[in-house]
């Protein structure tokens, strides 16, 4: 009979924690690697709070965190292999995928993301980038890549595709299927939408994003600054281009704000009186 299973991993997250067997063993590959005595952490740029510095992991060599991934990929072995051994794997469809990029800016910093800028708890490609892997028998190229953003919002308009269920009636959908991009075909999508609204631990402000192609537009929610950068020449968000390009950051700022109205998003609610803040 068709079936669901949804299976939230607690790996890879805080407390950071791995075997004895699995730390050594990264221990070993770490001095192999000469990743011992090195300069690990780079000071980035702070939102808050502002009366301590927040680093920012650049080098790949934490070998509990490393144990955690390798445990993780364990799981997920068994997962398929139990699939494989009950005679469903050529007829089930397989999504892995995570709710955030690496912890890379507090509680240990355990993992790096770079080139990406930032990590959990910020609206950057390092907060909002993740892996996004699916095993559709009879539909996906067994170790091909697509570079379409998608989103996981998407997942339950493609598995209603999948399926061939119909889609529920007086509920919006805000995801789109996504097999067309697993056939290596164009999504028919004008935009992604982040909203973050509240103050990471993590050191990330209240900010919202819009991606329209290689185009990402960033909102403080504090101030109302904007950022815009293109992705393709500019994986790390290092070079603002708003004053270069100011019709295509009105044109995104626009189409932003009036996604806010739709989805009815909420917004910081100042505690000393002041009129939060609030989309045009």
């Amino acid at each position: 009979q068709p079936f669901l299973a949804v299976l939230s991993f607690y790996h890879v997250h805080t407390p950071l924690l791995t075997t004895n067997q699995l730390k050594d063993k990264y221990e070993t590959k770490k001095q192999q690697l000469n990743l011992t005595n090195i300069d690990e952490f780079a000071d980035i740029e702070q939102h808050w709070p502002v009366n301590r510095p927040r680093r920012n992991r650049i080098v790949q060599n934490h070998t509990t965190y490393a144990g955690m991934v390798e445990a993780t990929d364990t799981a997920v072995g068994t997962v398929l292999a139990a699939l494989e051994k009950l005679g469903l794997d050529e007829n089930t469809v397989v999504i892995f995928t995570s709710d955030n990029g690496g912890l890379s800016t507090s509680e240990g910093s355990p993992t790096s993301n770079l080139p990406l800028r930032g990590g959990k708890g910020w609206i950057y490609e390092g907060g909002i980038r993740e892996p996004f892997i699916v095993h559709a028998p009879g539909i996906t190229k067994p170790g091909s890549t697509n570079h379409t953003p998608v989103s996981g919002i998407d997942i339950l308009p493609t598995v209603l595709e999948l399926a061939h269920a119909p889609k529920p009636t007086g509920k919006p959908i805000d995801g789109v299927s996504l097999l067309p991009a697993l056939r290596s075909h164009p999504l028919n999508r004008e935009a992604l939408f982040w909203h973050y609204p509240h103050y990471a631990n993590q050191g990330g402000p209240p900010a919202g994003a819009i991606r329209m192609g290689d185009w990402k537009l960033v909102e403080f929610y504090e101030t109302g600054d904007l950022a815009l950068y293109n992705l393709k020449d500019d994986i790390s968000e290092q070079n603002d281009l708003a004053a270069q390009h100011p019709d295509r950051v009105k044109q995104m700022r626009t189409r932003l704000h009036n996604w806010y109205k739709q989805v009815d998003a909420k917004f910081l609610q100042p505690k000393n009186g002041n009129t939060p803040w609030k989309p045009e």
